[in-house]
């Protein structure tokens, strides 16, 4: 599918031009951060802040933007994919504790399946590419 452009030069958002016939590439999985939390909250129950720093290990080195991570995880509430609870039992002042759900961890293992078949479906790209195209 091709996309036409307007005015600045903005394109797909894997990829950007940084000069005559150069891009800058970015291969990406849509909606990652998803599959990461899950994976976060089944390893044990967490707060926000501690999902914050652990997300860009998982995510590409990316930070998750506070607000929306809270409002995810509350969208992921109301859909019975995670629940919470206020802990008091941790330093500091009292924290909103997140943890996955019966639903949530089918969630994430239907994750990791379309994620196995995205990988198959890389390496065939990447076997193809170093053999010439062939």
């Amino acid at each position: 599918m091709q996309r036409r452009h307007h005015g600045r030069g903005r394109g797909y958002r894997s990829r950007r031009r940084i000069g005559p016939n150069e891009w800058a590439v970015r291969a990406r999985v849509e909606r990652f951060v998803e599959p990461t939390l899950l994976l976060l909250l089944k390893e044990r129950p967490r707060h926000g802040y501690e999902l914050i720093e652990l997300l860009p290990e998982l995510s590409g080195g990316e930070r998750v933007d506070v607000g929306n991570l809270y409002r995810f995880l509350r969208a992921l509430e109301s859909e019975g994919i995670v629940e919470s609870e206020w802990s008091a039992d941790l330093p500091g002042p009292a924290k909103r504790t997140y943890r996955l759900t019966e639903a949530g961890e089918r969630l994430l293992d239907q994750w990791a399946e379309a994620l196995l078949r995205s990988r198959e479906e890389v390496s065939a790209f990447l076997d193809r590419y170093e053999k010439g195209g062939e």
